[in-house]
């Protein structure tokens, strides 16, 4: 099982900084030297794990060879590898320069590394035959991209960062077969490469009859690339084990999908 880690952006909405974004320190790991701060960008890769993934591709930016330092030292970083991503590009971009990497029947696992979310377990359920989201909710989808669904676990259309968006729940995780992110893939060439924003280009795959499915089984999550979202999960993981932690009751739970085999 691949997870691919789109980390190539250049955290404009809170810089400065004297690291890259996603190394920013969010609560703290227990190891052998006793305790120590925690980038946010493992929590990620502790979800990746958690259901199945050998293998995590970290997609940077030149310049972001802090990264590579800090999970070179990682009780992890036998598990992690890395491609470049010359130009910043778009999100679109990143995630397709691991495609090649992805065998045809393996589960993908796409996430984005500067967010938190809860529960932990979501990839896990989320593993399907087809294309996934897993959703959340956000008080903000204007600020995101808002999932439009049927009712029915069908996604109808993505609102990519749209003032006074439908879609109450925003996307924040991926999961999809080896084969769908080829096919996907070549989409985006076929069509010159024209979207930059991952719900554009799922729109425009939809469009030509692409089935993509979601759910609403995400409860918490949390954008740390800004620093409204920075102090969210300070204090987030401060209370974990009271609050975050904790199961909080679901609304609007979906109808269970079947898993892939």
């Amino acid at each position: 099982m691949l997870g691919i880690i789109p980390a190539a952006g250049r955290g404009i909405r809170i810089q400065p900084l004297g690291c890259s974004k996603e190394l920013l320190p969010v609560g703290f790991r227990e190891g052998a030297e006793g305790q120590r701060p925690k980038a946010v960008s493992e929590y990620l890769i502790e979800r990746m794990l958690r259901a199945g993934a050998d293998r995590l591709c970290f997609v940077i930016a030149p310049e972001k060879t802090d990264m590579v330092r800090y999970y070179a030292r990682h009780p992890l970083g036998e598990k992690i590898f890395y491609r470049l991503q010359p130009e910043p590009l778009g999100l679109c971009d990143a995630i397709f320069r691991a495609a090649p990497l992805a065998r045809e029947q393996e589960p993908v696992l796409i996430g984005l590394p500067d967010t938190l979310w809860w529960p932990e377990d979501l990839y896990a359920r989320a593993i399907r035959p087809t294309p996934h989201l897993i959703t959340f909710p956000s008080s903000h989808p204007e600020d995101f991209d808002a999932v439009e669904s049927d009712g029915e676990g069908r996604v109808m259309r993505i609102e990519v960062k749209k003032p006074g968006a439908r879609g109450l729940r925003i996307w924040g995780a991926i999961t999809l077969p080896g084969h769908y992110l080829h096919e996907c893939h070549r989409f985006w060439l076929e069509h010159g490469r024209r979207e930059t924003y991952w719900g554009d280009l799922w729109n425009g795959w939809m469009e030509q009859g692409q089935k993509i499915t979601c759910d609403q089984s995400g409860e918490i999550y949390m954008d740390v690339g800004t620093l409204e979202g920075y102090h969210e999960a300070l204090a987030g993981c401060k209370n974990e084990a009271s609050s975050v932690g904790s199961s909080p009751v679901r609304e609007n739970q979906p109808e269970v999908l079947p898993m892939a085999s």
